[in-house]
């Protein structure tokens, strides 16, 4: 959950969020070593008052200063590719959710039961409980098991939408007519927050999505208890 004044993502909730902070602080560290070293040469040209004969005319410098970069940039490429490649990957998920994005709402079906659906609301200021959070409180929660391998398959009934969750390192469009497909692991119990991610209309800002992670037991009787009350 990000507080006010939050520098950094939220606590990774799945071990693909964890690869993509490894992965931003690695690439962080790059800028930062890169900034440090053209700042110091900036400020050392701007105040030495000497004039080196080899630095105005190099061979050397100049073949360093065009591997070095490409070097860099090999050491960035590698690890964000085999993320965009784990990111792809979906081996024999234990469960898929459809998610079909409204104006504005979110419904979803759990396509592995029967007649399991329900469309989730926006749980409006007045009606809050203490402890409830503003603008993203849902009447209906996206209940999963954790530590199971979950597939979302995501569109949208009207215009563009956009199925965000940062906790879990996951953000898909939702486009009507088109079924995009993610995956994800939540590797401990909790409560998980997102919001739509793309422009969708007036009330674009009041279409959280809740992702409620428990353990297995927990799930089944949510599930017997959501197939008894339909």
């Amino acid at each position: 959950m990000a507080h006010p004044s939050q520098l950094g993502f939220q606590d990774a909730a799945s071990p693909l969020m964890e690869e993509l902070l490894h992965f931003h602080d690695h690439a962080l560290m790059i800028v930062f070593l890169i900034s440090t070293l053209v700042l110091y040469i900036i400020v050392a040209m701007v105040t030495a008052k000497f004039t080196d004969k080899l630095i105005l005319d190099s061979q050397e410098i100049e073949i360093i200063w065009t591997i070095l970069p490409a070097v860099i940039l090999i050491l960035i490429a590698l690890p964000s590719l085999r993320i965009l490649y784990l990111m792809d990957e979906i081996n024999d998920p234990h469960l898929t959710i459809k998610a079909m994005g409204h104006q504005w709402y979110w419904s979803y079906e759990y396509t592995d039961y029967q007649d399991l659906g329900f469309d989730s609301y926006m749980i409006p200021t007045q009606d809050l409980t203490p402890g409830q959070f503003r603008l993203l409180e849902a009447d209906h929660r996206m209940v999963i098991p954790m530590n199971s391998p979950v597939r979302v398959l995501i569109s949208a009934e009207d215009v563009l939408h956009s199925w965000a969750v940062p906790a879990l390192g996951v953000k898909v469009d939702a486009v009507p007519g088109r079924l995009n497909q993610t995956t994800f692991i939540v590797n401990r119990p909790g409560v998980y927050y997102g919001q739509c991610s793309e422009i969708c209309g007036a009330n674009h800002s009041f279409m959280p999505i809740v992702v409620e992670a428990v353990p297995l037991e927990h799930f089944e009787n949510w599930t017997s208890s959501m197939i008894e009350d339909a």
